[in-house]
């Protein structure tokens, strides 16, 4: 019953959403999972947390890079240049498990959700 009602409620917030509200919602659902990784380190969550993060970024990268994207060019540049960053330390945590090294992620994600949520002036 609970699950059916959760469900019904994504699907609601699903359509009265923004693309940044449901941008910055995926993000914190990502940084909340990277932080349950390294708070906690159960077993076989890590993979999960970063193929989830990765694909997050993946699509940020491949929008911010197209041609047709209304952004200025900076912050396209800019979203770009995030993006490496969290494909490299996605990397890095691959075949370097750290905890410490979760935390550049999970603030980047964090950060630019806030930033999604902000009123523009």
């Amino acid at each position: 019953m609970h699950n059916h009602g959760a469900q019904a409620y994504n699907q609601v917030a699903k359509a009265v959403e923004s693309p940044r509200e449901r941008e910055a919602a995926l993000l914190i659902k990502s940084a909340g999972m990277l932080q349950r990784v390294k708070d906690e380190w159960p077993e076989g969550q890590l993979d999960a947390a970063l193929t989830y993060n990765r694909k997050l970024w993946t699509i940020f990268i491949t929008s911010a890079t197209r041609e047709d994207n209304p952004l200025p060019a900076q912050v396209r540049q800019n979203i770009a240049n995030i993006g490496i960053f969290v494909m490299s330390r996605t990397r890095e945590l691959t075949f370097e498990p750290e905890a410490k090294k979760i935390d550049a992620l999970v603030q980047i994600n964090r950060q630019l959700a806030a930033g999604l949520r902000a009123v523009p002036a």
